[in-house]
């Protein structure tokens, strides 16, 4: 570093090292943009599987959160390599489409990515590994298609959707709970589906946690769970068969938009101005009365007069409640948001067949409860827990189950887990590669390698000898010609995932490795990384 002068006299800086710096290009960028990416799998490989670790994440405001969740994990990491955000995209798009396997489609790129490295290092040119990935990945998709399973589910026949949530939940911090929730899951998401036109609309299902009491205490609601009381302590706490005025509309006199000024300089003047504005809450609460309401839901607050009258003329209410949940109950109930009072009228009403407040333990904490309604495709999923890490994982874990018991009903096609897919995809790929006599041949069996990454991480998180165990479960496939055949990570006694009730959706693995290969191809296809400072 030296110091030197302009033509003006003004001090400026030369770093003697800039001159040194180099900008990578060709195969050293390759190179470095696949260890960027293959840093972020690593983190998440051991977080793979039943016996999968959790991550601690620390955010700058000191929140804590604890998950095994991928792309819960890279949503929080404050990642900056640009290549590395590719990743962290990879699994946000797993996470949107399918809402399950974020970790194994990370951990599927990682691999793939550095066997891709091996082959560049023997002098393979990228596009030459990318096409022959992509052919790879077609050979795949189509295995599973072949060796998936169809199963009929009904209303009175849930067990198969239980059993493939309670895979995705064994994964989780909550999987002492799996079967509970797993129940849970899938009785919320039937309710809400339909089965007509095999869809599911997931936002009527409102996801509520509450800290304190045990995981066990999780319940369904059919009906709607607001974190809110009755606005005066007086007032009625159970309220059946309600007629639910729902308003947007704030329970207090009408404010001029203009800038206004009053004047009062007499006592008359006060009481006359107070005895209108009492006119104006009677008129409001005698609308509601008139049109057969027994209780009033308002997404704005009113004063205490309001209140007061609201009070004496048995009308309960509640107040401050969102625009989602005044949607929610509007769908549950069956009722019209009503934006005036001069709009009300009986037909707009709601109706439920159980309205009460709840208190919890020894807090002041109370909840609302509108069960029995008439249009019971709104859901709620109550979640309790000892603290709030474990309500907000248990919330992540709920969504997962929700959307791979949605991904069931839209496509009923599932492969067996543990494994076993990735295992039996090797084995295919492995024989389609003497098909291609080109370079690509080499690429289409480093395909199959990485394939063989997801069964060895499970085996190595569940404490076994990851190669051992994963040339057994191979042969073992091979020797019977079946593709059920994976890592045995909760020590049962059999291999066989069939027997083990392991499953996961199709769509969701197939999912899984076009997904990763397509971000693999991208990240093999760049061999420049240029700043905008540079120029």
């Amino acid at each position: 570093m030296a110091l030197a002068f302009d033509e003006y006299g003004r001090p400026f800086i030369i770093i003697k090292e800039q001159d040194q710096k180099t900008r990578l290009r060709g195969l050293d960028a390759q190179k470095s943009n696949i260890s960027a990416a293959k840093a972020v799998a690593q983190i998440l490989r051991t977080s793979l599987g039943p016996k999968g670790m959790d991550k601690m994440l620390s955010s700058p405001d000191g929140d804590v959160t604890i998950s095994n969740d991928g792309a819960t994990i890279l949503e929080q990491m404050d990642v900056d390599n640009q290549i590395a955000k590719l990743m962290v995209e990879l699994s946000r798009s797993q996470d949107y489409e399918i809402g399950d396997g974020t970790t194994g489609v990370v951990v599927l790129a990682g691999a793939l990515l550095e066997q891709a490295e091996r082959l560049l290092e023997r002098g393979i040119h990228p596009i030459r590994v990318a096409e022959g990935y992509e052919t790879a990945s077609r050979i795949s998709v189509e295995h599973l298609e072949r060796v998936a399973n169809k199963f009929e589910f009904g209303v009175t026949d849930l067990e198969p959707l239980i059993q493939t949530c309670m895979t995705t939940l064994s994964s989780k911090i909550v999987n002492r709970c799996k079967r509970s929730l797993a129940e849970i899951a899938v009785k919320a998401v039937l309710a809400v589906a339909d089965l007509e036109r095999k869809d599911v609309n997931l936002d009527l299902i409102k996801v509520e946690g509450k800290v304190g009491g045990k995981l066990e205490d999780t319940e369904l609601i059919y009906g709607i769970v607001v974190d809110k009381d009755m606005s005066h302590p007086q007032m009625p706490k159970q309220i059946e068969d309600a007629k639910i005025a729902i308003l947007t509309c704030p329970f207090e006199p009408p404010k001029p938009k203009t800038k206004h000024k009053i004047d009062i300089d007499t006592v008359e003047k006060f009481q006359t101005l107070r005895k209108q504005e009492e006119q104006y809450f009677d008129d409001m609460v005698k609308k509601c009365k008139d049109v057969g309401a027994t209780l009033v839901i308002c997404q704005w607050g009113f004063d205490d007069e309001a209140n007061h009258l609201l009070m004496n003329r048995n009308l309960p209410a509640v107040r401050w409640v969102g625009g989602v949940e005044l949607e929610l109950i509007a769908i549950a109930t069956g009722g019209r948001i009503v934006p005036r009072f001069q709009e009300l009228t009986p037909e707009k009403l709601g109706k439920a067949g159980l309205v009460r407040e709840k208190s919890f333990g020894t807090t002041k904490d109370r909840m609302l409860y509108i069960e029995h309604c008439a249009n019971s495709r709104a859901v709620t999923i109550f979640i309790r827990g000892g603290n709030k890490m474990i309500v907000e994982e248990t919330k992540r874990s709920i969504h997962d189950a929700l959307c791979v018991a949605r991904n069931l009903i839209r496509n009923n096609s599932i492969v067996y887990g543990g494994g076993s897919a990735e295992i039996s995809c090797s084995i295919a790929v492995e024989a389609a590669a003497d098909r291609y006599p080109g370079v690509e041949q080499y690429a289409v069996r480093a395909f199959a390698d990485a394939l063989e990454y997801i069964p060895m991480a499970l085996a190595e998180n569940s404490g076994l000898q990851p190669i051992e165990t994963l040339s057994a479960v191979k042969s073992q496939q091979i020797k019977d010609n079946y593709p059920h055949f994976g890592i045995d990570c909760n020590d049962v006694g059999t291999n066989d995932m069939r027997e083990q009730n392991v499953f996961e959706t199709l769509i969701g693995k197939q999912q899984q490795i076009l997904l990763a290969t397509q971000v693999v191809k991208m990240i093999l296809k760049i061999d420049d990384v240029i700043s905008p400072s540079e120029y």
